[in-house]
């Protein structure tokens, strides 16, 4: 076999980043940074989501996220919604204008 293909296996510190809480877990990812816990130095991942907030394991209906991915989607439908809106309303005055005049040519 090919010596130096594979990265090294290592146990690294993954920390959920929401809640806090450490995870050492064996791997082959390299994060440069470093960190202490438990007396000793441990490369340090940092997730937004884990089993210990995640709402399927936590059995909540609310989902915490610590980066604001879901405020941001929301922010961009509601903005989606108002120009669908507007473009609607715009056709429904197009429509009422139109009326008006054939209304008017009528008389």
């Amino acid at each position: 076999m090919k010596k130096k293909t594979h990265p090294p296996y290592q146990e690294v510190l993954f920390v959920d980043s929401s809640t806090g809480s450490t995870y050492i877990i064996g791997t082959t990812l390299q994060p440069k940074e470093k960190e202490q816990f438990e007396g000793k130095e441990y490369p340090i991942c940092r997730v937004p989501i884990s089993s210990s907030s995640h709402p399927f394991f936590t059995k909540s209906n609310q989902f915490i996220d610590s980066e604001g991915r879901v405020d941001k989607f929301a922010k961009k439908y509601q903005r989606k919604v108002e120009e669908a809106k507007k473009a609607q309303d715009k056709q429904e005055e197009a429509k009422k204008a139109k009326a008006k005049e054939t209304k008017q040519k009528k008389k």
